[in-house]
């Protein structure tokens, strides 16, 4: 199958829903990658994977070795890296930090948290060959300095701001957009305004795609499930029913049977 371009994703708009799921390393990259038509290497690993409270504590140098070997697995869908807390405080540090992720990596596009004031930042890489996802809505960076996750689009000002970054963010030059945590409503107009696709995640069904993390959607994360999170699997329910099956022929000597030696 065709590798899956910018282009495909924007023939999809209005047409058909696209299918995104993040991936941290190859092995499930390549399980993923036959499926959905985007992968993106979240700095939710740093959660789901490090099983830290927040995203804002893993670096630049981890979310590439991560994409790094997501990469050896996605060989179809397109590919998105998330730019991590700290690598977008000026437009200058985040060219550079973008380029790094470009060339090392061989991402698809990077994403970006923020509203309007992003808009010089995603002019710049643009104008400098990088494909921007811009993350509007709930933003987990902010999360720290806002006392918690805040959900979008509840009032008229919030609905006017939601539409305004969006627009003004398109303008600038992002490809593709990022909707989280926002009133269906609120993000079925942004929808509707914007030229170019939106992923939706916790934001209905109105948006051009849906993304959930991966270990929520098929239950290996289970300390909370989120309100928009649906889980498609038991994974952690059925890997500790194997689990107990493999330690129990270990101990009583089941495992490894004649079948699972060498001979002579």
């Amino acid at each position: 199958m065709k590798k899956i371009t910018i282009g495909n994703l924007q023939a999809m708009k209005g047409k058909e829903k696209i299918a995104m799921i993040t991936a941290y390393d190859a092995l499930f990259a390549k399980i993923f990658d036959d499926e959905v038509d985007m992968i993106l290497v979240g700095d939710s690993l740093n959660m789901s994977f490090n099983g830290k409270s927040e995203t804002i504590g893993i670096g630049l140098e981890e979310m590439i070795y991560h994409a790094k070997a997501v990469k050896v697995g996605c060989k179809r869908a397109y590919l998105v890296v998330d730019m991590p807390f700290g690598s977008t405080v000026t437009p200058q540090i985040t060219l550079e930090s973008a380029v790094k992720i470009y060339k090392e990596t061989g991402c698809d596009a990077v994403k970006i948290e923020g509203g309007a004031n992003m808009a010089e930042t995603i002019k710049l890489l643009s104008q400098n060959g990088i494909a921007v996802m811009a993350h509007i809505g709930l933003k987990p960076q902010t999360s720290r300095a806002l006392g918690g996750y805040k959900i979008s689009g509840r009032d008229e000002n919030s609905v006017n701001e939601l539409i305004n970054d969006a627009l003004i963010l398109q303008e600038a030059g992002a490809v593709l957009f990022l909707i989280e945590g926002t009133v269906s409503e609120a993000a079925a107009e942004v929808t509707k305004r914007l030229g170019v696709p939106t992923i939706g995640i916790g934001s209905g069904v109105s948006c051009d795609g849906q993304v959930l993390v991966w270990s929520d959607a098929f239950g290996f994360f289970d300390e909370f499930q989120p309100k928009f999170v649906k889980r498609f699997l038991n994974g952690a329910e059925l890997i500790k029913g194997a689990l107990k099956e493999y330690v129990n022929e270990v101990k009583t000597s089941q495992f490894p049977s004649s079948a699972y030696e060498y001979k002579k």
